[in-house]
Parts: structure tokens; sequence; C-alpha cells
């Protein structure tokens, strides 16, 4: 048998059948369930912390965001924190240094407390966020649950509807 008998009946086209990319979307499932992996790492169960998560995207202060997730003030923001959400460590940058030179040994707790100027329960929180950093995967996740298309936003953002104007500078 010669190759052109085995090409016999052989045609080509100049289309091709769309045949699509498989693809599997991860995204359908709820943050809670996204969060699941890092159950061990974070300081309350990902229901609370998607909860906590969710309360504080929609413009809830911590202690709101706590109280919708169950959970005490502190434990949400640290919850907030592993889950990559920044600005809630209480003390600004000097602060945190201070804490940084406690952690390192370099101050004595009183003396990073009183420069510090936090009290007992910030100081805490800070030197959690200093020890503890975000986990990237359940960053993730929190960002693309309340991605300006997500569901979080969309509900923020339909309650601010009055509040806002359509460009023309018109309510």
């Amino acid at each position: 048998m010669a190759l052109s008998d085995i090409a016999a009946g052989i045609e080509t086209t100049t289309e091709q059948r769309e045949r699509g990319v498989a693809a599997v979307d991860a995204t359908a499932r709820s943050l809670a369930a996204r969060l699941e992996a890092h159950a061990d790492s974070l300081p309350c169960s990902p229901d609370e912390a998607a909860t906590a998560a969710e309360s504080f995207a929609g413009g809830a202060t911590v202690g709101e965001a706590a109280e919708a997730a169950g959970v005490a003030p502190v434990t949400a923001a640290k919850a907030l924190h592993r889950v990559g959400v920044e600005g809630v460590c209480p003390l600004g940058p000097t602060g945190r240094r201070i804490v940084r030179d406690w952690l390192a040994g370099e101050l004595t707790r009183a003396t990073a407390l009183a420069l510090s100027g936090a009290d007992d329960a910030e100081f805490a929180l800070a030197s959690y966020v200093e020890t503890h950093d975000p986990i990237d995967d359940a960053r993730e996740a929190v960002e693309s649950a309340l991605a300006p298309d997500g569901d979080a936003m969309v509900e923020k953002r339909d309650r601010l509807a009055d509040a806002m104007t359509d460009g023309t500078g018109e309510f």
C-alpha cells in the first residue's frame, strides 16, 4: 500500500470546527467553601471569616462585621487580616515599627506599649498582624468573591445608588 492509497479520500478544508476550551469555574462555590482549605490558619471558622469579609466589604465596620459573623471584634480583625483585607491594624506605621522592635527583642513590652500609645487589645492585634502574614490563596478567594462584579459589591452599589450621580452631575 502506497502513501497515495492511504491518503485517498482525505481532503483539506480552510475551516476548522470550533471546539472551545474546557474550563472549570470555581467561583460558583461560596466564599466560605473556598476558605475551607485554610480553616487551620484562620482564627475562626471559614463561615465566620467569609461572613466578616462580606460584611466588611459591604461597608460595615470591623465591629459590625464581627457582630454579623458572631465573633469577637479582635477575632474578626484577625480573620480579615488573614484573608488579605488591608487596614485592620489599629496602629500606624510608627506604632507597627515599635511592635516589630518589641518582637525582635529590642524593647521591653512595657516600653513598646508606652511608646506605641496603644492599649493592650490594640497592641495584641498589632502583634498578631506583624507575626501572621495574609494567606495568599484566601486573599485571592476574597478578592474574586468581592470583586466589583461580585455579589457583595453589587449589593453595596445598589444600596448607594440614590447617593451617586449618573455622570452628568444630576442624581
